[in-house]
């Protein structure tokens, strides 16, 4: 999540910082709980079920790219 936030913020030329997890149900209200989680996920199962492969970038590569978030 830390990756994500502060390649939005640097996108978007906003500050991004820590906070505590005492902090986070000013910043998220009832999603606060999910933002401090550890789950890693993997698209495997998905993979092998229904004999999928992943063809483009991931989120990280793909949000990253020049004009991403241009309006």
């Amino acid at each position: 999540m830390r990756q994500i936030v502060e390649l939005i913020g640097r996108a978007l030329n906003v500050p991004a910082v820590s906070i505590k997890n005492e902090e986070a149900g000013a910043y998220f209200g009832p999603l606060a709980m999910f933002a401090g989680l550890d789950m890693p996920a993997s698209s495997a199962l998905t993979q092998q079920r229904l004999g999928w492969k992943p063809t483009q970038i991931g989120l990280i590569a793909d949000i990253g790219q020049p004009g991403y978030f241009a309006g």
